[in-house]
Formats: structure tokens, C-alpha cells, sequence
């Protein structure tokens, strides 16, 4: 039986790895601080209130380290990536 689970992790892990990540921000959760969109400027700009607006599209390969940085200094933890 954790034979089987173990085995649909793994057929589930591959399945989704391919898949494109997208950046995702919770605006109940954010600030404004901008962090962000310093970090990561070609995906992500600011409106007039310093709120992030995300590129709805996946992230670039050449773009997921950054991205993987903006996600991580972001000081609300309203900025995710996500696989759709």
C-alpha cells in the first residue's frame, strides 16, 4: 500500500514539473511595499498605489530564479508561484 502512494507522488511530481509556473499575488494579503516589482520589473509593475499588476502569463525559464526571489523577499508572503 506506501508502495502504491509512493508511487503516485512520484507520477505526480513529474506530471506537474514540466508545467509552467505563474506568479499569483493575494491582494488582501499585500502592501504595496513594491519589492516585487523592483525585483522583477518584467513581469510585474505597480499601480498608482504601489500595489503590484502580475503578467498573467507563465513565468519565462530565463525569468525563474528572479521570480523564485521576488516570491521569497516579498514581506506580506502575498506573492506566490503557482502551477495552473
Amino acid at each position: 500500500m506506501a508502495a502504491t502512494k509512493a508511487i503516485k507522488a512520484t507520477k505526480a511530481t513529474k506530471a506537474t514539473k514540466g508545467t509552467p509556473e505563474t506568479l499569483v499575488v493575494n491582494p488582501i494579503d499585500c502592501t504595496g511595499h513594491g519589492v516585487c516589482a523592483e525585483l522583477l520589473p518584467e513581469l510585474i509593475s505597480v499601480d498608482e498605489w504601489g500595489y503590484p499588476i502580475v503578467d498573467p502569463r507563465p513565468v519565462p525559464p530565463q525569468l525563474d530564479r528572479e521570480a523564485r526571489r521576488a516570491v521569497a523577499a516579498c514581506p506580506a508572503l502575498a506573492l506566490k508561484l503557482m502551477r495552473r
